[in-house]
């Protein structure tokens, strides 16, 4: 009788551990993290988790739906089978936001690594990130982030990100086009 306590004790002590592994939110631990889990989630065309990352999945703007559901057709007219993150780091940052770039790599169906970039504003709120929207975005946010994204061109890892992209464009000529086609753009 008590081996099978033990196994039924087993049993469910797995079945929580894959319940609460796989029943996870969008982490908002820090920009970097919720940055990688909005490409993530656009890549699994999760637009519920999208909408976690930036912090509106009850009431989403009807712009900032729009640029989702823009984002989610571009990213499926990739047919992507996942995502590999390059880099992700803070370009400039100070107490209520950070700006933040991401390279990653689309893996396509024939196993060919599409570059791309990113930059996002990132929002903090009681301790926890959030993407921010259009919307919130100021001027001055904005003038802030275009100085920031000048000395981002200067990195290393734009220029690997950069180089990347041309040998990608030389090896399949006419994919953007596809793409804009496939994506409705």
């Amino acid at each position: 009788m008590k081996k099978w306590y033990r196994y039924l004790a087993a049993g469910v002590l797995v079945l929580l551990t894959l319940c609460v592994a796989g029943c996870g939110g969008v982490s908002h631990k820090s920009p970097e993290k919720v940055t990688e889990e909005l490409i993530q989630s656009y890549t699994d065309g999760k637009e519920k988790k999208v909408k976690e990352c930036y912090n509106q999945a009850d009431n989403t703007e009807a712009d900032l739906q729009a640029e989702i559901t823009a984002t989610l057709k571009y990213f499926a007219a990739h047919n992507p089978k996942k995502v590999s993150v390059q880099d992700c780091e803070i370009l400039s940052e100070n107490d209520k936001y950070s700006y933040v770039y991401i390279t990653y790599n689309l893996i396509l169906e024939d196993d060919q690594e599409y570059p791309c970039v990113g930059t996002y504003m990132v929002g903090k709120q009681d301790k926890t990130y959030y993407i921010m929207a259009p919307s919130q975005i100021t001027d001055d946010m904005k003038t802030q982030a275009a100085t920031a994204y000048v000395q981002f061109m200067k990195t290393d890892a734009y220029k690997t990100y950069t180089k990347a992209y041309e040998t990608f464009i030389k090896k399949n000529p006419g994919y953007e086009d596809k793409i804009s086609e496939k994506a409705g753009v």
